[in-house]
């Protein structure tokens, strides 16, 4: 784990400046230190504490593989997030956050592909194909999609966790987070309300350096979390292979099926002698236990089923779709697989009005892939539906 912060470092950087007394937020009164000519001043163990709580809290959400999306698009914190968060591969919105970012994802997603999808046509050679005035407005329109979203087109998904730096000027952003129940970590001030932040770090939002001991902090727990997840990956690939669901329902029903077939074969005269030297309630035990630890099996099978079929697993259906399709009855990979798009659309559709912009067309062709036990073809083909290369 790296290093905690020293009150005298957060110190050095100004981090304990707030903002003017007529400015602040009283629901900041438990932060504050006290006031020195007309200015709140943080309490900086305070911020050391919750520092290292929300660090906590990060480094495990990197170590489950889940993204941390950033966000800061005032001045002072740019730079400074664009260069610190890309140093651990993690998502960044640093120019004018765009609205419905994570409340209609689908749509943003859409816009990320179509600079994939002009990228392609340069390397086809239907770029040159275009007028000279068609090409001047593609170009125009690639440079635009990757000034605001070309720092999240690796995120695939909704993040596990938002980070805002000023929560007054990103208040869009932090609304849509909490409509959504995703976990935000902030840099708060005095002027701010820390209520809707479910990790404050009580500090001075305002200036570069203080910004920048923050996310120094943030970024190295982060580092140290994404560190344990290799060294876990490392170690099963050093160990046994992990099993995969489909795996253990296998071998769960050939083992049922081997002791099935064994008690079968026994000697009809054994079985006679045992009957007759134990006729007590002994018996009525043994006789059960066979069926007890079939049922057990049965259940191991029915959750392991269950786990296989996350429908979440298939590209374009979040959790409130995976419901929805299950109420209706598909609730496993075979059945979505002989789905109609048309169908899944008039599910989606009636279940809840905000999910009418979903795009079923491919569900059922990634069901198949994943009905049949064929998740590497299943990965390779949203790797390349995610590039717009489907």
């Amino acid at each position: 784990m790296a290093k905690k912060a020293e009150v005298k470092e957060l110190l050095e950087a100004g981090v304990h400046f707030g903002h003017l007394t007529r400015k602040w937020n009283p629901n900041m009164a438990p932060y504050i230190y006290m006031e020195r000519n007309g200015i709140h001043v943080i309490n900086l163990y305070k911020t050391v504490a919750k520092l290292e709580e929300a660090n906590e809290a990060l480094s495990k959400i990197a170590a489950s593989g889940r993204k941390i999306l950033f966000v800061a698009t005032k001045k002072q914190a740019k730079d400074i997030v664009a260069e610190k968060v890309a140093n651990v591969n993690m998502p960044y919105i640093t120019e004018r956050w765009p609205g419905g970012m994570l409340t209609n994802f689908v749509t943003i997603r859409k816009a990320v592909k179509k600079m994939a999808s002009i990228d392609r046509m340069k390397k086809d050679g239907t770029f040159n194909t275009l007028s000279k005035k068609e090409r001047l407005q593609v170009d125009r329109l690639r440079a635009k999609l990757e000034k605001n979203l070309g720092s999240i087109s690796d995120m695939t998904r909704l993040p596990g966790a938002l980070f805002v730096v000023d929560t007054m000027r990103e208040h869009i952003a932090v609304k849509e987070a909490q409509k959504l129940n995703i976990p935000i970590f902030a840099m708060v001030d005095t002027n701010s309300d820390p209520r809707p932040i479910n990790y404050v770090i009580p500090s001075n939002d305002d200036a570069s350096k203080s910004i920048n001991v923050i996310l120094t902090e943030v970024t190295n727990a982060i580092a140290a979390g994404l560190e344990e997840r290799k060294s876990e990956k490392q170690a099963e690939k050093e160990g046994a292979a992990p099993k995969t669901a489909a795996t253990t329902e296998t071998e769960v029903v050939e083992k049922v099926e081997k002791e099935t077939e064994v008690e079968a074969k026994a000697p009809k005269e054994e079985k006679a002698e045992t009957a007759k030297v134990e006729e007590t309630p002994k018996q009525v035990k043994e006789e059960a236990a066979p069926k007890t630890e079939k049922k057990e099996k049965a259940e191991v099978k029915k959750t392991v089923k269950a786990e296989a079929d996350n429908l979440t697993k298939i590209e374009g259906i979040g959790p409130k779709a995976a419901e929805a399709l299950t109420k209706a009855g598909i609730d496993s990979y075979a059945k979505l697989a002989k789905a109609k798009a048309d169908k899944i659309k008039e599910i989606l559709t009636e279940a809840s009005s905000r999910m009418a912009h979903l795009d079923p067309d491919s569900w059922p062709k990634q069901a198949k892939m994943a009905a049949d036990g064929n998740w590497d073809e299943l990965k390779e083909w949203q790797e390349n539906a995610k590039g717009g290369v489907e």
